[in-house]
């Protein structure tokens, strides 16, 4: 055999190679993707029947039910047009989970409507704050001044600032 013809030979059995690696690899991963579904898309059918995926939404007020005996809770995620999902879980609700808040849950539908979340996540805004850090912030910094150099209401009035020295090394009066 030409060596032209086994370069050949070996660039296809590589390329295949490639191929099948690819193919395997992209198969092994569809089976972890969990993807996010809103209330209103899972009651639209746009959800597989016993799949797993992601249920985000806000918590209901008022609908967090606890089970007296066991881990047990339920609660119902909507969201902003009003279409509903009750939840289940049995599992620990994380300490940021609260009604009016947002959520995350994964799991899947049951026959009955309800949806058996594995895990549920609680999401928070941007400007959590650590108790602690706020209490703080309020002492060091206290509230601003008003503009126009009124102090705020319900602030101490402004104190005179001592004059500062010139550190740079000019002396003053030359530039």
């Amino acid at each position: 055999m030409k060596p032209r013809n086994k370069r050949i030979i070996f660039v296809l059995l590589a390329l295949l190679s490639v191929g099948a690696a690819s193919a395997l690899i992209s198969k092994a991963m569809q089976g972890n993707l969990n993807y996010l579904y809103s209330p209103e898309q899972v009651l639209a059918g746009e959800v597989a029947p016993n799949t797993v995926f992601r249920l985000g939404g806000l918590v209901k007020d008022g609908s967090l039910k606890r089970s007296e005996t066991e881990l047990e809770a339920r609660f119902v995620v909507m969201d902003n047009r009003g279409n509903e999902i009750t939840v289940v879980t049995n599992k620990i609700l994380p300490d940021l989970f609260s009604e009016g808040k947002s959520q995350v849950s994964r799991g899947k539908m049951d026959d009955k409507g309800l949806f058996i979340a594995e895990e549920v996540l609680a999401k928070h805004d941007s400007e959590y704050m650590p108790k602690e850090l706020d209490d703080i912030l309020k002492k060091e910094h206290g509230p601003a001044p008003a503009k126009g150099g009124a102090p705020a209401k319900g602030s101490a009035p402004a104190k005179e600032s001592a004059p500062v020295k010139n550190s740079s090394p000019v002396k003053e009066g030359v530039q």
